[in-house]
């Protein structure tokens, strides 16, 4: 419905969830062939318990155990696994948000490139803020993108993923350094300190707001696919 609605490039997972096997995670990027799917470069720790301190009322019964099993959880993507995703959508045109949430998973994405199963121009999504990842200070922004420099020179293009409340913080940052951004409800349930947003469409308004405050611009659907080298949305499978 949404392709069908607008111009907007639709990207689809194969990150799915810690307690899906990677045939499962791969299936819907597989099977409808976006224009980008998500891509996940280590496994690690991704703790969520600690929102058990901030919150003490839930209105589902299965959101406390979760949050509490996330102490032992392993979100898995081993090199195995990256590998077979890149070759399972080897032949739809499908290209890849390559999300990295520490500094070695950049040198993972090194060793996919020099193998050719990754070709240029990368779309890395760092992603700071998840316990278990790097953190949020702004040498760890600026690390992440001092490596990916080092390691990809002009191939690739640099987006950020700020989690929690350090979304907006983080993605004025990465503006200011020249880099791209993501913002909506799935990183972070806030528009401002306290203060809960409607929709990932105030985050995406807000988050224009500071872009075009410090003299940058958003790209259009069309220049994004140009900039990222997409197939195009008449040639994905929905």
């Amino acid at each position: 419905v949404i392709k069908q609605r607008s111009n907007c490039v639709v990207n689809i997972t194969t990150g799915g969830a810690a307690t899906m096997s990677v045939e499962e995670r791969v299936r819907p990027a597989k099977v409808f062939a976006p224009e980008v799917a998500s891509l996940n470069m280590g496994s690690m720790n991704f703790a969520l318990f600690p929102m058990l301190e901030r919150f003490k009322t839930f209105e589902h019964d299965w959101e406390r155990p979760y949050l509490e099993s996330s102490r032992d959880r392993i979100f898995r993507n081993t090199f195995g696994d990256i590998e077979h995703i890149l070759r399972t959508c080897a032949d739809t045109g499908t290209r890849f948000e390559i999300e990295c949430y520490d500094i070695g998973h950049l040198y993972t994405l090194a060793h996919f490139v020099e193998r050719g199963l990754v070709k240029a121009p990368f779309f890395v999504q760092s992603v700071f803020g998840i316990l278990g990842g790097i953190g949020t200070h702004p040498e760890d922004v600026a690390h992440m993108k001092r490596t990916a420099d080092r390691l990809f020179g002009n191939d690739y293009h640099w987006s950020v993923l700020g989690a929690g409340r350090h979304q907006l913080p983080i993605a004025t940052q990465a503006i200011a350094l020249g880099g791209n951004v993501r913002v909506g409800l799935e990183d972070s349930l806030w528009i401002g300190k306290g203060k809960l947003a409607r929709s990932s469409a105030e985050q995406v308004t807000k988050v224009r707001q500071i872009i075009e405050g410090l003299g940058a611009s958003i790209a259009t659907p069309d220049e994004a696919r140009q900039i990222l080298q997409l197939k195009g949305g008449d040639k994905v499978a929905f």
